[in-house]
């Protein structure tokens, strides 16, 4: 790659900036998800898809995928600068969160010419919504064991069985899916194989799971005899696990090629001092509370730390001995500690945390408690923190298992 012309750089970041500060809209009249977990309402989708396309189209989507298939062909400092412009003003998140950040890079990395000119574009514009087809009901974290199963019939494929926590499964286009092609096979990776699967075909049922929260955003898909073109296979049967792991490091932030912005919007720990100044602790303001004050501390450095982490990523000198040590753990420790956050928050407001969104007596209309309730999805989702404590262990440490 060229070096950067950094007068260029320059430029194209301040017009980022003025673009988001011009552009962003912060309240359009309804509740917009915090990640992309939840979208849930027709409303808060075409917004955000409306959103996507736009940022899109002004060229701060995509600015590092290669211009032939719809990106702006530029050095990846340029997506860097626009996802910060978007950062600071606080935009909404990118809708198409498979597509964009892990079925995107898979393509670029492994794909032919033809499904990158297929799908890359209309990922980036928003036009193909896609969802991912791994997890099932009665595997859990099991993924080897799927058991969906796809057969060969000529130039199509039938598939059967059940998807579960598709996230806007019932909005997507296009699933990446993991289904069973070969159930004799000795061991059971070798019998599974990856799909570019469309959705709106005969066979295909998508129901919407109702969260804790009240709100939607997850389905549970159903197969039946549902028929996918055969060419919708990637690489060989057999070889879906391979495919399903290599995917699962763009999801892990362990490979990058994503094509910018973000999917979750962050409360840090600045919002939550904020909130520590409004609230009452014994009649006073809950930050003149010494021992609050310590505990939010540990949180702005925290946060610090896990920026600087994120930053030592592309440097080599810096993880030569554990080169995926890094974004491995910052999935685990980012998510957990989202959570702790906003369970902290919710302690702050006291009996108000008590209340839910739609209460008049709730703290700032929910948001906290409803931020805490949402933040369990991350920490479930490309592995729980279990998994992923366990990913660190044998594969970046080499502890043995069990």
């Amino acid at each position: 790659m060229s070096e950067v012309n950094e007068k260029e750089l320059a430029e194209f970041s301040a017009e980022a900036d003025a673009w988001f500060a011009e552009n962003t809209v912060s309240d359009p009249g309804f509740r917009l998800p915090l990640t992309f977990m939840e979208v849930g309402t027709d409303q808060q989708f075409d917004f955000l898809r409306d959103w996507q396309n736009k940022v899109w189209s002004a060229g701060y989507l995509g600015a590092a995928w290669p211009s032939e298939y719809g990106g702006g062909g530029l050095a990846q400092a340029f997506q860097d600068a626009a996802t910060k412009a978007m950062r600071k003003h606080q935009a909404p998140i990118m809708l198409n969160a498979i597509g964009l950040n892990w079925t995107g890079p898979m393509l670029l990395d492994i794909g032919s010419h033809e499904l990158k000119a297929k799908y890359l574009k209309n990922i980036l514009s928003g036009e193909d919504i896609w969802c991912q087809g791994f997890s099932e009901p009665e595997n859990g974290s099991d993924l080897g064991n799927a058991q969906t199963r796809a057969v060969r019939d000529g130039d199509e494929y039938v598939i059967n069985g059940s998807k579960i926590w598709t996230t806007q499964g019932n909005y997507a286009k296009y699933m990446i899916l993991l289904a069973r092609t070969d159930p004799d096979a000795p061991r059971k990776y070798d019998g599974l194989s990856f799909f570019l699967a469309p959705m709106r075909v005969p066979g295909v049922e998508t129901v919407p799971i109702r969260k804790l929260t009240g709100e939607f955003g997850f389905t549970q898909t159903f197969f039946t005899d549902a028929r996918i073109p055969a060419d919708g296979l990637m690489g060989e049967e057999g070889q879906g696990w391979k495919i399903a792991m290599q995917l699962l490091e763009y999801e892990r932030g362990v490979r990058g090629g994503q094509a910018g912005g973000y999917i979750i919007t962050e409360q840090n720990a600045f919002d939550v001092v904020e909130l520590a100044r409004r609230v009452k602790r014994g009649g006073k303001p809950a930050i003149e509370d010494p021992v609050l004050r310590d505990k939010l501390v540990e949180f702005i450095i925290e946060i610090q730390s896990n920026a600087l982490c994120r930053q030592r990523v592309p440097i080599q000198p810096l993880n030569q001995e554990k080169p995926f040590g890094v974004p491995l753990a910052s999935k685990l420790m980012f998510t957990e500690f989202v959570r702790r956050l906003n369970e902290f928050a919710v302690t702050l407001t006291g009996t108000g945390g008590g209340y839910y969104v739609g209460d008049p007596n709730a703290v700032d209309e929910g948001l906290w408690t409803r931020a805490y309730l949402n933040a369990f999805s991350a920490t479930i989702g490309g592995g729980t923190s279990q998994i992923q404590r366990n990913i660190v262990a044998e594969h970046v440490l080499g502890l043995p298992k069990g």
